[in-house]
């Protein structure tokens, strides 16, 4: 079964409609505190352990982003395993983000 993803513009759409979901960002620490779009912060390398800390969001639409969008494909199935069942991988992830939607923004 394929990965559900999203794109940066359909993504700030979400945000500006106020719609509901739940931004994941499985980034590094160092990428995370350069820049970041306000999401909810656990590495890729913590997640299993820290399932906890987001598991009231198994139903919710969860969007998670990294640095490119490869470990975020990676980390929406772990999460599927684990039981979340509308995971989607935000396309490009802050590197497209920060090229298409808010050049401002410093990455890595």
């Amino acid at each position: 079964m394929a990965m559900q993803t999203i794109t940066v513009h359909d993504l700030k759409q979400k945000q500006e409609n106020g719609e509901s979901f739940f931004l994941l960002d499985v980034r590094d620490y160092h990428e995370y505190l350069v820049s970041n779009i306000d999401g909810y912060h656990i590495p890729y390398e913590e997640l299993e352990n820290r399932l906890d800390e987001i598991s009231e969001h198994t139903e919710s639409e969860l969007i998670v982003m990294c640095r490119s969008g490869n470990t975020s494909m990676d980390a929406c199935k772990k999460l599927k395993e684990k039981g979340f069942n509308n995971v989607i991988s935000l396309q490009g992830g802050m590197m497209r983000w920060a090229k298409e939607i808010d050049p401002s923004l410093p990455f890595m």
